[in-house]
């Protein structure tokens, strides 16, 4: 599904919302400031909307005929959040272009790019900025400022933190809850991914960042959700920064998540919080081999390997 898809589907569904509440919805321009997309994008919700009988749209005017029932909505997997959206693009242009500090990040040519307000992706890059990570410059331009070792420290220690306390709430969630079901599909999508890692390695990025997320959401801590938005935008991407023993990464990690979902359906909170600290060890370490510093030392680790020995 594209990235255009999922803006639009999500713009839809909220706009959807807009009508339990107006008999008359605003303007093509207004309508795009609420829900953060380009006119291009209201249009078509607005023709989509018309078509199904839901509203009268005649120019200027767009009168609502019957509130919208559950089966008019887009399905909820098939819809990101906007934030979510911008993230993921804002994250594949820095992982085409290499990363690297100094890169130069146009607001403008980033909400063309995914079909959304130019709003909405400043608000997440003021969001990103206060991290150090990007910097603001003049006429809607930002530029990286590098990810160094020391950041990658701080932000494990933080992410740790974080995903032990909510690990452990994940495990005492009641049968009823739907993260198990959740988690269920995400097992699933696990092994299908180790079933064929030799060719879909490089997809593991966005698995891994939904399955932290699901952890994290248990803890119901709004602190730990917001932080963890900007945290899952340099760990669960951190994989492809360094492309240097992705596949081999990637297998590892893979194994250590389903050990991970064994030990949260177990219920057992001693198995739980091994399993986390297992994988959020290896974790650390990737992202500090990702960083300058760390791509040197593991280039002179391996300059110092004898040949033949790959203990």
């Amino acid at each position: 599904m594209s990235k255009s898809n999922n803006v639009y589907k999500d713009a839809y569904n909220r706009c959807l919302r807009l009508l339990e509440e107006t008999s008359n919805l605003p303007s093509e321009p207004e309508l795009g400031a609420m829900l953060g997309v380009s006119r291009t994008t209201v249009r078509g919700i607005l023709a989509r909307m018309a078509e199904n009988g839901l509203i009268a749209w005649d120019k200027r005017d767009k009168t609502v005929l019957r509130a919208p029932k559950e089966d008019d909505f887009f399905p909820d997997e098939e819809t990101d959040s906007l934030s979510q959206i911008i993230e993921r693009s804002f994250m594949r242009r820095l992982l085409a272009e290499g990363a690297e500090a100094g890169m130069q990040i146009n607001e403008l040519e980033l909400a063309r790019e995914i079909g959304v307000g130019t709003t909405s992706v400043r608000e997440f890059l003021i969001r990103f900025s206060r991290f150090g990570l990007i910097e603001k410059r003049r006429n809607s331009h930002w530029v990286l400022k590098g990810f160094t070792h020391a950041f990658a420290l701080e932000l494990a220690d933080i992410r740790e933190m974080f995903e032990l306390r909510s690990a452990a709430a994940f495990a005492a969630l009641p049968d009823d809850s739907p993260v198990w079901a959740d988690l269920d599909r995400l097992e699933t999508e696990h092994r299908a991914l180790a079933r064929d890692i030799a060719n879909r390695y490089p997809e593991f990025s966005e698995l891994d960042e939904r399955f932290h997320r699901l952890i994290h959401s248990a803890s119901r801590n709004r602190f730990i959700v917001d932080f963890y938005d900007v945290i899952a935008m340099i760990f669960h991407y951190h994989y492809q920064w360094n492309k240097a023993g992705q596949r081999s990464r990637n297998e590892t990690a893979v194994a250590e998540h389903l050990a991970y979902i064994a030990a949260l359906k177990s219920r057992d909170l001693a198995k739980v919080e091994a399993a986390c600290r297992k994988h959020l060890t290896s974790a650390r370490q990737t992202l500090i081999d990702s960083t300058p510093e760390g791509r040197l030392n593991v280039q002179a680790r391996r300059a110092e390997t004898p040949a033949g020995n790959t203990a």
